[in-house]
Order: structure tokens, then sequence, then C-alpha cells
């Protein structure tokens, strides 16, 4: 019970809170860690991803280069990455020593999510409704933008929240390289047998991916469309029309 107790004396002490390197600057650190490198993974992968899955095919390559990802920890990518002559270890702006090697790695961490779900998300609009906007004499990139895409914007929001979450949890093995982030308290903590101090920065990382969660799913709630509603059973799509 006493580590419970120092870590609530930890967690309610202010000056554990403020000051340069105290909890919320090193928060604000990881979070503009992982919102860029979420930035940096859907400006490469739903581009393709979305293109892929309209055209119909091509989707099957682009998946599982992308779940490589999920297969190579992100930690030993980053040691590579760390390691190589580029990016290595120098410091990149805001982002600390071997910044630029953790964005990367952590982008690549944020593919596989991002690519399935998109692809997926326009692969398996009802053949009928387009169809039914080709036939209504929309080109290729009207089908595109105002069928398939609407469509398929919960799904592809999924992605973009699993991603986003998955990032900010990950983001904590900046530290190892001695990068910014609160992974500095937890590695710190226990490194020095302060577990009050490694217990409490968990705590926060894990009380943020909750709020990001949260945010993340009225976000997808947002981009539903009103006449969209997902059948929990089967997984599809019902009461779906076509906007002339």
């Amino acid at each position: 019970m006493s580590v419970v107790a120092d870590t609530w004396r930890y967690l309610t002490d202010p000056a554990h809170w403020t000051g340069d390197g105290g909890m919320l600057d090193l928060l604000g650190e990881q979070l503009l860690l992982s919102v860029t490198a979420l930035a940096l993974a859907l400006v490469v992968g739903l581009p393709v991803a979305l293109w892929l899955g309209h055209l119909g095919r091509g989707g099957f390559l682009a998946i599982n280069i992308s779940n490589v990802g999920r297969a190579v920890p992100t930690f030993a990518l980053l040691a590579l990455l760390v390691v190589a002559d580029w990016p290595g270890t120098a410091s990149f702006g805001p982002y600390g020593r071997a910044g630029l090697a953790t964005l990367v790695a952590l982008a690549l961490f944020a593919l596989p999510p991002i690519i399935t779900n998109s692809y997926v998300a326009v692969r398996e609009v009802p053949a009928e409704l387009k169809e039914a906007a080709r036939g209504m004499g929309m080109t290729r990139w009207q089908r595109f933008r105002r069928v398939e895409l609407p469509l398929a914007l919960p799904l592809v929001a999924s992605g973009v929240r699993l991603a986003l979450v998955q990032v900010w949890a990950t983001a904590t093995i900046a530290a190892m390289v001695a990068g910014p982030g609160l992974g500095r308290v937890i590695t710190d903590g226990f490194y020095r047998s302060n577990y009050a101090k490694g217990i409490a920065g968990a705590l926060v990382v894990a009380a943020v991916a909750l709020a990001l969660e949260g945010l993340a799913s009225l976000g997808q709630r947002a981009v539903t469309p009103a006449h969209v509603e997902t059948d929990p059973h089967k997984g599809g799509r019902a009461g779906a029309g076509v906007t002339p």
C-alpha cells in the first residue's frame, strides 16, 4: 500500500507537474511527437489506401507491406534507425534527441490500421450504390467524393482512432534513446527504484490514452453520415443512399 500512497503523493505534488522537465512539459512533448507521427502516416498512407480501395485492386499488396509494421517491434525499428547514419541520434527541432528516428518509427507503426481500414472502407461500399451513381452520370471522381468517401469515413476514422491511441502509448519508447515525452518519467523512476514516480508516469500515459480514445470516438461519430447506419450483427451498412 505504501507504493500506492507514494504514487498518489507524487501525482498530487504540483512541483512534479510544473517547470522545465515537469509532467506537463513532458506531456506536451509526447503529444507533439504523437500527433506529428500520426500526421505523417496519414499523409503517406491515406491517399494510397483510398485510391486503391476505389480502384478495387492492389490492396492486398499494400496491406501486407504495411503490416510489416505489426511484425517488427517499434523499439527494434527505432534501435536500427538511431544506429544508422540517417536519421541517427541528432536532435530534430522540438522533437529532441533522435527525434527524426522516433517520428519515422512511430509513423511506420501507425500505417497498418490506417491503410487497412481505409482500403477496406472504400472497397466494401455496396456495388449497387456505385452502379446507381454511374447510372446518374457521375464521373469517377464524383463517385468517389460523393458516394464512396462519405460511406467510408466512419471506418476510416476508426483506423485513425486506433492509430492515434497506439502511437500515443508507444511514444514512450522515445525515452529509451534519450528522447522527449513521459517515457522519461517512467524509465527514470524504475531505473532509480523510485517506483512511485515510474507508476505515476504510466498512469498519466494511460489516462491520456483514455482521453484521446474518447475524443477520437466523438470525432468518428461526427463524420458518420446521418443516413448511414451500421448493422452491428451483419457488419454492413443500412439505410445508405446516393445523393444526386
